[in-house]
């Protein structure tokens, strides 16, 4: 999640991604949502939706933070991560999905 270079949270969230991402670039699709865009604020609201459901969005007014880190969906940072802790993160679902594409291949 993404407002704008004048966020110096969002900035240096951006920042810290940016510069860990080409390590994985061949399995890593980064995309910045920037929330002051129509389609960033779609994919915004769906997100928010993901973690407090409709009612907790529309009734509620509980949205997903600024700036935040999703992997595949899941909110994983709300705050800049040590780099150690982005590239652990990374790893983590990388691993996962390797783990599951074996079992998927071994099913066969």
């Amino acid at each position: 999640m993404y407002k704008a270079d004048s966020c110096l949270p969002c900035f240096y969230m951006d920042e810290a991604v940016r510069e860990i991402v080409p390590l994985y670039s061949d399995v890593v699709n980064y995309q910045r949502i920037d929330i002051k865009t129509p389609v960033g604020k779609k994919r915004f609201l769906a997100l928010s939706v993901s973690l407090f459901g409709e009612e907790g969005v529309y009734k509620h007014k509980r949205i997903a933070p600024i700036p935040s880190l999703f992997i595949n969906d899941e909110l994983f940072f709300d705050a800049i991560p040590p780099r150690f802790e982005l590239e652990a993160a990374i790893n983590e679902v990388l691993g996962a999905r390797l783990h599951l594409e074996v079992l998927h291949e071994g099913a066969h």
